[in-house]
């Protein structure tokens, strides 16, 4: 069947209703066929409304399937009708699977902004085979989670020449003094669900990945719970969010599929030394209330004292959004040449990635520009299909290229020879 190029699926959720504008301009630039999808036509036809003030065009009469992830029929009708899926329902943990599996089963790619590792592999896990013997492409994690680290160690790769020895990344968010949120409560639900799941996650990476990866001659050693980064001038801690693993299974990717030799993850966030404090006192308290089905309602139902503000159920302010921007910036080790190394690594690459609006802006940039690459350049990506993180399913595509044209830049230089 197959009607439409790309379908939002979960067009009226707080960023599928961003992803609609993206996807009409990506539509005017490449001739693509698109359609909104999702469990109430009145609420996606608001939408469609909303988004034809803001672009200046009428798009009220896009096409619109009406499914919803607690039936899955209609999220099969959804699948066939589509050729790549862009799914913007979370949490995954909760309302991911269902779709992945209509997905795979009926012959759409589906791309993902999960930044919740747990689903993402499990999905891999559970749906890898059959995405292979289907020929359908799943890769997850194609916003703010993970697209900058992922590509990025992709630049820098390609910038190093030879093997990559370690690679940390560090990540400053630049938000303004503007009343209101600054977190979805999407993102809140998936890191209190995330560490409530912990536990599970360990088993599913020990039927993943049954064996360790190599252990590394030269080791990276972690730099602390807190610290100054000489490198940008700032004090540091190790970021929590999906970064680390995500880059880890394209490493697992590369080592078990391409036998290239593994490279080393960090990843940290640049904030004020009082910050760094705030945030471990906070963190603590979040992962204890986490623990607990009562202390999980509590961080649920009162987002925004346990998070002193910084997360809200009606969303983010459109200003203080458009105003939030991200720099990664990542180093990596390594030589010019492959092989056995009897030097360390003394060659230093840097890759600085920078976006806009992090949550409504250049995530939905990554995701449209994401599923572009599906959608046309399949051919470069790994193998028949699968199920893989973003910086081994595009290591061969366009995306930097894309993405560079549409305000999410990447920029690599050699700090080091």
């Amino acid at each position: 069947m197959n009607k439409y190029d790309l379908v939002i699926y979960g067009a009226s959720g707080f960023t599928g209703q961003y992803v609609v504008e993206f996807v009409h301009r990506a539509a005017e630039e490449h001739g693509v066929s698109w359609a909104v999808a999702g469990r109430n036509e009145s609420k996606l036809l608001q939408v469609l409304e909303n988004a034809s003030e803001t672009v200046g065009t009428n798009l009220k009469e896009t096409p619109k399937i009406i499914c919803d992830c607690s039936d899955s029929e209609s999220l099969s009708l959804m699948a066939r009708q589509a050729k790549v899926v862009l799914n913007c329902v979370g949490p995954y943990r909760f309302f991911g699977e269902m779709v992945v599996e209509a997905c795979v089963e009926n012959g759409a790619h589906h791309v993902d902004i999960s930044g919740e590792p747990g689903y993402l592999e499990k999905m891999q896990l559970n749906y890898n085979a059959k995405a292979i013997e289907n020929g359908v492409y799943v890769v997850g994690a194609c916003g703010f989670d993970s697209i900058p680290a992922e590509m990025g160690q992709v630049c820098v790769k390609k910038e190093m020449g030879g093997d990559v020895n370690s690679v940390e990344t560090f990540l400053n968010v630049t938000i303004p003094d503007i009343p209101g949120a600054s977190l979805n409560f999407g993102t809140w639900q998936s890191a209190i669900h995330g560490f409530a799941g912990s536990k599970d996650l360990a088993g599913i990476r020990r039927a993943l990945y049954p064996d360790r990866l190599p252990q590394p001659k030269y080791k990276l050693k972690p730099r602390g719970n807190m610290f100054y980064c000489n490198e940008l001038d700032s004090h540091a801690m190790p970021f929590l969010g999906s970064d680390r693993s995500v880059m880890i299974r394209t490493q697992r990717g590369f080592y078990h599929e391409k036998d290239e030799t593994p490279t080393q993850i960090q990843c940290y966030i640049l904030m004020s030394r009082w910050n760094c404090f705030l945030t471990m006192l906070m963190g603590l308290m979040f992962s204890i209330l986490a623990s607990y089905k009562f202390g999980r309602s509590l961080l649920e139902n009162h987002p925004k004292f346990f998070s002193l503000g910084a997360v809200s159920k009606q969303g983010v302010p459109k200003k203080k959004a458009d105003n939030t921007n991200f720099e990664m910036t990542l180093y990596g080790k390594g030589w010019d040449t492959k092989g056995e190394h009897e030097e360390p690594p003394k060659r230093v690459v840097k890759t600085v990635v920078k976006g806009k609006n992090v949550g409504y802006g250049a995530t939905c940039e990554m995701l449209v520009q994401a599923g572009l690459v599906c959608l046309q350049e399949t051919e470069k990506l790994p193998g028949v299909g699968g199920v893989y993180p973003p910086g081994f399913a595009f290591a061969e595509t366009t995306l930097v290229e894309r993405l560079n044209k549409h305000d999410v830049t990447f920029e690599s230089s050699v700090v080091s020879a």
